[in-house]
């Protein structure tokens, strides 16, 4: 560590929480360690204290058989083991060596076996009674205070320590003791808190991934692992799930600043993460054997089970109890006349307890309307426009001015804050305050002084070294958010969000259903005049002088000038109709057998005449026997629309070919030209409403694809395009045949 992290505590206790303690190079010295490597059990490491362990030096050992230092029976044994071993889990066996009995563990960590041994010493208590005891009391507890206690003084009798402790980590990060056993003559940690960097983050994560620590004396001697270096990897040897792991002399020090000569911990987890420990700790030296840890080890992972189960029962009563609130504003909700958080300003009493809350705000669009004791309306306003910031549907704080600073000049009447928001083009949400709480915090020690340094002795970084009990004065904070609120809070914005969504959708419905009426309405009233003007043309035609004077001439060409433009409204009404129907889901067609071939001819025969009045080559083929299920009628509207598109786009002397053949359970229909083709950049856009499929199209609507698109997918087909510039294009369709029942 260098002089000038020593010269800035917090880089100091980050370098410290930057040690490597998964690969500290030693043990502690109550047991001996050795790295095997397989399938030999080949011994590549062992701890310098083997001599005094086994009555052999390392040298001897190392790059020698395990079998040399079990036997043949002890070495059948131990491979046994070896076959239920998984992972890094240990796997217990016990073994005789120089004349003394021993705990054997095994564990496999990155790819290399660990054995650990340990001296079995004997039972000082009747172990059996008390753990039985123990799991029966903890299983009857029916409360979390209950089972905090029930535990800590069951692992007190079993295990003789005399401070047993239940750590629990807040969000925050700190630590506070929530159940405690202890000796008569020992100071009371129940209700402290204890700094987040008492446990750096990566000390927290060995506890997450390992049940139980011990530490039978924190003044020992660490014993080094001989070589250094893992002679297959040439990397430290990476302890992580060993018992024997040497611990930071950091730590160690903690330990005797807090007056323990000797420690144990016990992880509590819950869903995966560390929720807590069971910190146990002796003013001497104490070792608990192996199997009494093991017992310790069961009432964690019985504990963390019993945390679990009894906080998801309390979270489930607060949910009950919200439930009924939650209904009655839903109901509010869905029956608002506009927008639906308006059917929540009519219950503000019921708006307040569904969180506990002293002051609630709801924000319409421009309108914000205030209930109990909230913030100002422009603070609101600005407070709003951070929460958006957030990009969160829901936000909740107890500390609001810490998070966002404005909110410390309002802190009496808002220091907590939760709240949602809805996603909508105008301001939408819905916001619960909490007034501060003021209240007096137990820490042991001074959270701020982790770093303090002795004031004799060589100048070096230090654990704090004070545990007597500091009080903090806690301002601008409020009652923590339960879960039943937070609960409450989600279900109700959920509701508001589904019930948006449905009168969205309905008013969109309402808007088609209204388009769709306005169209045909138009419609109707259009085709009768333009049923007048046609047979207006006609008649004038009849009239018209036939010789070859410009006049006569000027009129007939009029004339015919009114009927094609008649003809393309009527087929623009046409098109509007079936459009409408299209996208309201309406679009219907009456499906029969029917003879493709026939269909195909009689289409050919109607058309011909017109391909060659452009002198265009019109040819098709179509297998034989081709039945298919279609609407006749709709089918006619799909070839004339690509028909036409191709008769008026190919050029003349051009060829347009129209084929159909049978492909699996459908006829595929296929009508080519030689026309000028698409460019690669519409190509994606051809069956979109209003694309104009060339230039120079003046009659075109932009809707005969369209159309056509929908008409073969109401038939249960689909339609596909081809085209490469100058070379024409290829539109094909697939109409599925009839099943064989």
């Amino acid at each position: 560590m260098t002089d000038m992290e020593l010269d800035n505590p917090p880089a100091a206790l980050e370098a410290c929480a930057d040690e490597p303690i998964r690969i500290p190079g030693s043990i502690q010295p109550h047991g001996l360690l050795m790295t095997l490597a397989e399938p030999d059990l080949t011994i590549m490491q062992v701890s310098a204290n083997s001599l005094e362990v086994l009555g052999l030096p390392p040298d001897l050992l190392l790059g020698q058989s395990l079998i040399t230092v079990l036997g043949d029976t002890q070495l059948r044994s131990l491979r046994h083991g070896l076959e239920d071993l998984d992972g890094d889990d240990n796997e217990p066996l016990v073994l005789t060596l120089n004349g003394r009995i021993f705990d054997g563990l095994l564990h496999r960590h990155q790819q290399v076996l660990i054995l650990e041994l340990e001296r079995v010493r004997p039972a000082v208590v009747d172990q059996q009674k008390l753990i039985a005891r123990a799991l029966r009391r903890m299983q009857a507890a029916k409360t979390l205070e209950a089972l905090y206690q029930v535990s800590v003084s069951e692992i007190q009798a079993l295990t003789g320590y005399d401070r047993v402790m239940i750590y629990r980590f807040e969000d925050e990060g700190h630590g506070q003791v929530i159940g405690e056993a202890l000796a008569p003559d020992m100071a009371p940690y129940l209700g402290h808190f204890f700094p987040a960097s008492d446990i750096p983050p990566q000390a927290r994560e060995l506890y997450r991934s390992n049940w139980i620590r011990v530490i039978p004396d924190a003044r020992y001697k660490p014993v080094l692992i001989l070589p250094t270096l893992r002679p297959d990897t040439l990397q430290p040897l990476d302890l992580s799930f060993a018992v024997l792991r040497s611990v930071s002399p950091w730590h160690c020090e903690y330990l005797q600043n807090m007056g323990v000569r000797s420690s144990m911990s016990i992880s509590l987890l819950k869903d995966d993460m560390l929720w807590g420990l069971i910190t146990c700790g002796n003013r001497l030296p104490l070792e608990v054997p192996h199997e009494l840890r093991i017992a310790c080890k069961s009432i964690g992972q019985l504990l963390s089970m019993q945390i679990s189960m009894l906080e998801d029962l309390d979270t489930r009563r607060q949910q009950s109890q919200k439930a009924v609130l939650v209904d009655q504003l839903v109901a509010a909700m869905a029956g608002a006349a506009h927008d639906v958080l308006e059917g929540l300003i009519n219950n503000p009493e019921e708006l307040m307890a569904l969180t506990g809350a002293t002051g609630a705000a709801v924000l319409i669009g421009h309108q914000l309307h205030l209930f109990g004791e909230c913030p100002s309306i422009k603070e609101i306003r600005v407070l709003y426009r951070w929460v958006r910031q957030q990009g969160k549907g829901i936000f909740y704080s107890t500390s609001l001015g810490l998070e966002f600073p404005p909110a410390l000049a309002y802190q009496g009447v808002a220091s907590g804050m939760l709240g949602f928001t809805l996603p909508k083009p105008v301001d939408n949400a819905v916001m619960w305050f909490r007034e501060e709480v003021k209240a007096t915090i137990e820490w042991s020690g001074n959270p701020d002084k982790n770093a303090d340094q002795p004031t004799s002795g060589p100048r070096r970084l230090h654990p704090r070294l004070s545990f007597e009990i500091w009080k903090q004065q806690v301002e601008g904070t409020c009652r923590r958010w339960s879960s039943g609120d937070l609960y409450a809070v989600e279900n109700l914005r959920r509701s508001a969000l589904e019930n948006d969504l449905s009168r969205q959708v309905q008013r969109e419905h309402q808007a088609v259903r209204e388009r769709d009426d306005l169209v045909a309405v138009v419609s109707h009233d259009l085709r009768t005049p333009m049923t007048i003007i046609t047979l207006q043309c006609g008649v004038m035609q009849n009239m018209v002088v036939v010789d070859d004077s410009k006049a006569s001439r000027r009129m007939g060409s009029a004339i015919d000038t009114m009927r094609q433009a008649t003809s393309r409204m009527n087929t623009l009404l046409d098109d509007l109709l079936d459009t409408s129907k299209l996208e309201a889901g309406r679009y219907s067609v009456t499906l029969h057998i029917t003879d493709a071939n026939v269909m195909l001819e009689q289409i050919c025969t109607i058309l011909s005449p017109l391909a060659a009045a452009k002198h265009i080559e019109f040819a098709y083929r179509a297998q034989d026997n081709l039945t298919i299920l279609a609407d006749p009628d709709r089918l006619f509207q799909v070839f004339s629309n690509l028909l036409g598109n191709a008769l008026k786009f190919t050029p003349m002397t051009g060829k347009i070919d129209i084929s159909a053949e049978r492909v699996n359970d459908d006829v595929v229909f296929t009508v080519r030209d030689t026309g000028a083709g698409i460019s690669p950049e519409q190509l994606p856009y051809v069956f979109d409403r209003y694309w104009a499929s060339r230039e120079g199209n003046p009659t075109g609507s932009g809707l005969g694809l369209y159309i056509s698109h929908g008409i073969v997918e109401a038939h249960g087909g689909r339609m596909w395009v081809q085209s490469e510039l100058g070379h024409g294009s290829t539109f094909s369709f697939s109409i599925p045949v009839p099943r064989v029942v």
